[in-house]
Formats: C-alpha cells, structure tokens, sequence
C-alpha cells in the first residue's frame, strides 16, 4: 500500500502548483473542455475520410511517467478521444465510451540529446471504424512510432449514441 501511496501522491510543491492553475469554465456542448484542450493540444491532424482518421503527435512532456516513457494512461486517452472522433456525427452529442481494450506493445519516450535538449518522439495514431450496427460503434486506435514505423499500442474502442435519423 505505501508503494501506491507514494505513486499516487503528489509532493507538496506539486500540488501547490496545481491548486494555483485557472480553469475557467466552459459551455458544455460548445466549447472543449479544460481536460479535451490538454489532451489533444498539439495534435496534427493529417487526413480524415469518413471512417478514418489519421494523425501526427508528438510526444509532449505532459503526456511522460516519472521514467520519461509516454504514459499508458495517456495512450488510453488517445485511444478515447480519437475512437470517439472517428465516429463523431456533426450536430449530435458526442458517443458515450462502453468499453475499451488496449494492448501496450512498445514504448516511447522523451530522449535527450544534449545536456538541457530534450525532443519528442513523432507518433502517426490513425483510428478506424470497424463497423455500427444501430447505435453501436467499434473502432481501431493505432498509435506507432512515426520514424520507426513500430506499434506501440492497439486499442479496440465500442462506443454507443444517437444515430441520425433517416427521414
């Protein structure tokens, strides 16, 4: 237990640090979110077809465990937002998330070339949807290494909400 408190809990300077950020409110269901701007804050999006979605990020310090790897939570963040992109219907609220599996099969990390220079590995992330039946969606997250070209996760993403209708 002790080794999950210390893993979980934030030093003092940090949490003074993050009780003195503003965030202002937003208007919900027209303005992003606080916790959507940081999320996909400095994602480039390349192409967009329906159905697809392809994308180039890289790897911000924000998104780094205390061992400078891209954290796993960060790759699932990943895997909801675009997952949920790829299905997104302009003008009706966005799907709700049932269920998500991811495998973690790399890594990727914050290096440093020089003493004090830091650069950020290039991720592609292309989401897919694999088909809709009503409702339901499912979809295919792949996040790699751009330069490398080696995956660093799979994630299967079954989202749910209001299709439009036909008439």
């Amino acid at each position: 237990m002790e080794k999950a408190r210390e893993y979980l809990e934030l030093s003092k300077e940090e949490s003074e640090s993050v009780s003195r950020l503003t965030i202002h409110p937003h208007r919900v269901g027209l303005d992003c979110s606080f916790y959507e701007r940081f999320t996909l804050r400095g994602i480039q999006v390349d192409r967009v077809e329906p159905g697809f979605v392809s994308c180039t990020f890289k790897i911000p310090p924000r998104f780094t465990d205390k061992n400078g790897s891209l954290a796993n939570g960060a790759i699932a963040n990943l895997v909801d937002e675009l997952g949920g992109a790829v299905v997104q219907v302009d003008g009706l609220p966005m799907n709700v998330s049932v269920d998500m599996s991811i495998s973690f099969l790399s890594t990727a990390k914050v290096n440093v070339r020089e003493l004090h220079l830091a650069y950020m590995e290039e991720l592609e992330i292309t989401a897919r949807v694999l088909g809709q039946r009503g409702g339901y969606s499912g979809t295919i997250v792949l996040v790699k290494n751009k330069a490398t070209g080696e995956t660093i996760a799979e994630g299967r993403h079954s989202l749910f909400g209001r299709r439009p209708s036909k008439m």
